[in-house]
């Protein structure tokens, strides 16, 4: 087997050939089953299609290995002209590339505090989601410090093993939002996700039968009892604010927890969720110029995996690998028939609905308007569109792509003012 050492090498070395244009070089590196599905023409699409959307490439920053059961995978720190992307590169035990991937880099640049955040007028502790359960959950906890009976909001994450601020990039919406909301006299419960506080250690038969309850549900249930126990809180003024996923369910956490004061859903998904991840796979396909041949062949090959999620005769026993993700059928089977807006229409509470019109995630043209018809009538409903937001709802302009998170930036302050707006005179009734 490769050492840690020859792996980076082997790593470093690929990326050195694929940056100098050298494709061919590169891909002699991959094994078989890589090298089928990613030739070197179709590698060169791919590299400058990274290169469209994160600019020229410049340096690598760092490297890192991590040895698993198939080899080891070196994860390669890169500056970009726009930002820092990983490039995850598998090297199998024997010394080939069995693998690739790439993601937005989290950054190491200290946090900037939003102007509309003043930290001196709360407070926050750490706390556990969950204490004494099987899945707790490490937890911050902001008070303001002359709270007296006050609302609480518990911020529920969206897709992906996401810590408690939601980092994504350089920024942190959850934090920003926690800040500024504590800031302005509400106190705010974020934690870290199961999946990211337990990455790694889900059995192969617990992320087999993981459903959006486990991911997601129970731990926000939990998360709002803990913070109708916090001092100084009025335990009837619990509110509870989703983004995209956890926005996506925030009325069926509602069903299970009817006492919840309210919902703020910011970018919840109304289309079903496998209809929504084509979208956005297209989308990125076709933002910075014409289909490729191998973003087209992708493209067939999820729309096949997206009519399989739909077929009736779906069962637990469909390997993921014939699905969306490779996320396992009972994922799949526990979203089936559930229409958000829907749900938000029969709950009797108030909610607050939040859309970005430059979200390339969720929607402004095909969710948005479900959320709309579905509760525009409705007593103690509000809906707000932004235009210049993104789904993280930052502030920017032009076609919106998952660049846009390697620029630090913070939660619009619009947002927040907003959302506090809302839950005053909503905690008031």
């Amino acid at each position: 087997m490769s050492t840690q050492a020859q792996a980076t090498e082997i790593a470093t070395t690929c990326l050195r050939h694929v940056a100098g244009g050298r494709y061919a070089q590169a891909a002699r590196l991959f094994d078989a089953t890589l090298a089928a599905s990613l030739p070197a023409e179709a590698l060169e699409q791919t590299w400058l299609r990274l290169c469209g959307q994160a600019g020229s490439f410049q340096a690598i920053l760092r490297t890192r290995a991590r040895e698993h059961e198939h080899g080891r995978t070196v994860t390669l720190t890169c500056r970009f002209e726009k930002g820092q992307i990983d490039i995850h590169v598998v090297v199998t035990e024997a010394g080939a590339i069995g693998g690739l991937a790439t993601q937005l880099a989290a950054t190491d640049s200290a946090y900037a505090t939003p102007a509309y955040a003043d930290p001196t007028v709360f407070a926050e502790r750490e706390v556990i989601v969950g204490e004494g359960g099987a899945w707790p959950l490490p937890a911050t906890l902001s008070l303001p410090c002359d709270s007296a009976s006050g609302p609480g909001v518990v911020l529920v994450h969206g897709s992906g093993p996401l810590d408690r601020d939601e980092t994504i990039g350089s920024n942190k919406p959850f934090r920003d939002l926690a800040w500024g909301l504590a800031s302005r006299g509400i106190a705010v419960l974020r934690y870290e996700k199961r999946t990211k506080a337990y990455a790694g250690r889900l059995s192969p038969e617990q992320a087999a039968s993981m459903t959006v309850q486990e991911e997601v549900v129970d731990d926000a249930l939990a998360a709002v009892a803990l913070l109708r126990r916090a001092p100084g809180l009025d335990p009837n003024r619990v509110f509870l604010l989703g983004h995209s996923l956890g926005a996506t369910l925030a009325p069926r956490i509602a069903q299970q927890d009817p006492t919840i004061a309210g919902l703020v859903v910011m970018a919840g998904m109304t289309r079903p969720l496998e209809d929504t991840i084509l979208d956005q796979v297209m989308y990125l396909a076709t933002v910075d110029g014409p289909v490729s041949d191998r973003d087209a062949a992708e493209i067939e090959t999820l729309k096949r995996r997206v009519a399989r999620v739909k077929d009736p005769e779906l069962s637990p026993a469909v390997p993921p690998e014939e699905l969306p993700l490779n996320v396992p059928a009972a994922y799949w089977l526990a979203l089936r028939g559930y229409r958000p807006a829907e749900v938000a229409h029969s709950l009797s509470l108030p909610m607050l609905v939040l859309q970005g019109g430059r979200d390339y995630q969720v929607s402004a043209d095909a969710d948005f308007p479900a959320w709309r018809e579905a509760l525009e009538r409705k007593a103690g409903a509000t809906l707000r569109l932004y235009p210049t937001l993104n789904h993280a709802f930052m502030a920017g302009e032009g076609p919106s792509t998952a660049m846009d998170y390697a620029l630090a930036g913070h939660v619009s302050r619009e947002v927040v003012d907003d959302i506090v707006r809302w839950i005053e005179a909503s905690a008031k009734r």
